[in-house]
């Protein structure tokens, strides 16, 4: 069942971020190619693609909002961006982006790879670090402070994120109305959410979630994005204990929701 909002949620406010431990994720987690990273870099890749071989148009500007310790959501955004934000409100995971941005590491290698079974990807040479040298940079910041840069980006990324950072289901969907609403009209967006987490270790400490399904992602979508799928993965490996699935969502923001007040 869905955790709504309580008196004993843990909020984002109150999680120590400072203390998530980017090398150790990244070891877990994005080391070598997993299927379901695999599943979802073809889905958001064929996204994007479709996209821009319809509309047409770019450069543009992209977000990836919550970026966190992982690069693949920018290196899936890069063929058409001319500067890619990666937003974020760690330290520890600020200071790891940072640090990637001149020359990644190559255990990135493998997911630009898969990107590049496309040649939207591949045509942009054979070691794409000197484009995201050119177009990424790393800014620190809360999600929730969103609200000020309304309709910046062009297209937009957030990973594992709104689900993964509160128990609070208000906060979860304030989260993803703060990361379309940043989005322009139009724009193309994929998201992608942990199903029904119990929280996540980063290192050694243990960071909260908020328990939602697809259901949950599709009702916190509607009022903000049209044209869109909520996808569970395929792949049922567990890349942790306490989560039963993930879910990947995709499609375009709305072109107006001037009758939504912002929260």
């Amino acid at each position: 069942m869905t955790q709504r909002s309580s008196g004993d949620a843990q909020l984002n406010a109150q999680v120590h971020w400072a203390e998530f431990d980017p090398i150790a994720y990244v070891q877990h987690n994005y080391s070598v190619l997993q299927a379901e990273d695999a599943e979802i870099l073809h889905l958001i890749r064929d996204h994007f693609v479709d996209h821009f071989r319809k509309q047409g148009g770019g450069p543009v500007s992209g977000i990836d909002v919550g970026a966190g310790a992982n690069l693949y959501p920018a290196l899936a955004m890069m063929p058409w961006c001319e500067e890619i934000t990666l937003f974020e409100r760690s330290p520890a995971n600020v200071k790891y982006l940072a640090s990637q941005v001149d020359a990644y590491d190559t255990n990135w290698d493998q997911f630009w790879g898969a990107l590049c079974e496309h040649e939207a990807y591949g045509s942009l040479g054979a070691d794409p670090r000197e484009r995201f040298r050119k177009v990424v940079h790393v800014e620190e910041g809360d999600l929730f402070g969103l609200a000020r840069y309304e309709g910046r980006w062009s297209m937009g990324t957030m990973f594992f994120v709104a689900e993964s950072m509160t128990t609070d289901y208000d906060e979860f969907t304030l989260g993803v109305e703060r990361f379309l609403r940043a989005l322009a009209p139009g724009a193309p967006f994929a998201a992608a959410f942990m199903e029904h987490s119990k929280g996540y270790h980063a290192g050694e400490h243990f960071f909260p979630a908020c328990d939602v399904g697809e259901s949950e992602v599709r009702a916190s979508l509607e009022a903000f994005a049209r044209d869109f799928k909520v996808q569970r993965l395929e792949s049922e490996a567990e890349v942790r204990d306490g989560y039963s699935g993930m879910i990947v969502a995709y499609g375009w923001r709305r072109n107006s929701d001037a009758d939504i007040p912002i929260r």
